[in-house]
């Protein structure tokens, strides 16, 4: 996704990045954000992070897309672990590596890493979505 001696990140990866904080971006409304007019600038199809990172805040911040409201994200962990309360990571992986739009394993590590309970190894989604879901009122 970064390039790792140049600071950008890849075009490419915008939506799913968007994706991270769930929210819902169509190809269509992509190509109008203003990052893609810095990768038209040296059209390598990277965004330098020192552009990328004040416009994708302030995308996040203006509300230019809608995220997925947390009750319809907590009512899809609940249909799909049958309202336990929690994921296995395996379960989470599956999911996320195989419907929508989808993570790599990469990133299903980096993302268990830092939001599993590893004493229990389950994924606890209240969590889960309160970590990483935007209060629309900030």
């Amino acid at each position: 996704v970064v390039k790792k001696n140049g600071g950008a990140v890849a075009a490419s990866w915008v939506r799913r990045i968007f994706s991270c904080f769930f929210v819902v971006v169509k190809r269509p409304k992509l190509s109008s954000l203003v990052l893609f007019n810095q990768v038209e600038e040296d059209h390598t199809g990277y965004i330098h992070l020192d552009k990328f990172l004040p416009a994708m805040t302030k995308v996040l911040l203006d509300h230019k897309f809608p995220s997925i409201p947390e009750d319809l994200l907590l009512q899809t962990f609940e249909v799909r672990s049958a309202s336990k309360g929690y994921l296995e990571p395996e379960e989470l992986t599956k999911y996320m590596t195989q419907e929508g739009e989808v993570f790599t394993q990469e990133e299903m590590d980096e993302m268990l890493t830092a939001l599993a309970d590893h004493e229990k190894n389950l994924v606890y989604y209240k969590d889960l979505i309160s970590q990483l879901t935007i209060d629309p009122d900030m």
